[in-house]
């Protein structure tokens, strides 16, 4: 019989390398630009995509865009409240850390020359956390921001589709010396080494996160963890790239539509009937 390990005793009864059940549903905000939640078994986060005609001091006249992000926890998302940052004056360490992941995780992927003077604010809000908050919330980032560009595009805001391609996230780790992919809490609170990675969805990393926790962790180990993280985050894209599927259709007749070529100049004859 094996013996007993996370591998054998997960939630959701799943193995090492499986994703806990992933939901993302669209428009769940209805005066945001784009929102999503996403589900990763019992985390739940909020984000809505919000584009303004402005950009930071420092990209004035430059004609390029910008996108940056807000990430914060509701009082209850845990197991006990979590007071709310708004009262101390200023977000905490982590909090300003994982602000800035999701910035830079949209930013790696976006060609900022495609929505000048345009910024994109993307708020990640934890309903609920049992684990990858920070993850989930990159990978829900994307969607909403999508779904905001798009509507830029179908009303002619934008010429063209402002996306590289797609960008995910997901945590990865060891547990009693088993190497495990998309860590809940109780498995990120016992792990030896955890990991976060954002990669992009043609398999190129944009951020790794990673630390020896109760041991230090060899490279070959390095190694079949970010294997691990790219067998989850090519699923997570293509769940990704299934929710956008109608959207990113629409945007892609129009801009096939803006960029054919123009019709020949009728004649005069043909311009005007009989007097």
């Amino acid at each position: 019989m094996p013996r007993d390990t996370p591998a054998t005793r997960r939630a959701y009864g799943r193995r090492a390398d499986e994703l806990r059940p992933v939901s993302i549903e669209l428009g769940v905000q209805k005066f945001a630009d784009g929102s999503a939640q996403v589900e990763m078994g019992d985390t739940r986060v909020l984000v809505a995509a919000t584009i303004e005609r402005r950009v930071p001091p420092f990209l004035t006249d430059s004609g390029q865009g910008w996108a940056s992000a807000e990430y914060s926890m509701l009082p209850r998302s845990t197991t006990t409240r979590v007071p709310r940052e708004v009262n101390r004056g200023r977000p905490s360490g982590r909090t300003s850390e994982i602000q800035r992941l999701i910035g830079r995780s949209i930013r790696s992927v976006l060609d900022l020359r495609a929505m000048p003077d345009r910024t994109l604010l993307i708020d990640c809000d934890v309903i609920q956390a049992d684990g990858g908050t920070r993850t989930a919330s990159v990978t829900g980032a994307y969607v909403a921001a999508a779904v905001a560009c798009a509507e830029l595009v179908l009303r002619g805001e934008i010429e063209r589709w402002p996306f590289r391609e797609p960008v995910a996230a997901i945590s990865a780790g060891i547990v009693d010396g088993v190497l495990l992919l998309d860590l809940d809490a109780s498995e990120d609170q016992t792990a030896e080494a955890d990991f976060n990675i954002v990669a992009t969805g043609s398999g190129r990393l944009v951020e790794v996160q990673g630390t020896g926790e109760k041991r230090s962790f060899t490279r070959e180990e390095l190694d079949a963890l970010l294997d691990l993280a790219f067998a989850g985050m090519r699923e997570l894209a293509a769940k990704q790239q299934e929710v956008l599927a109608e959207r990113l259709s629409e945007v892609e007749q129009a801009t096939s539509k803006g960029s054919r070529a123009p019709a020949p100049a009728k004649s005069e004859k043909d311009l005007w009937g009989r007097p």
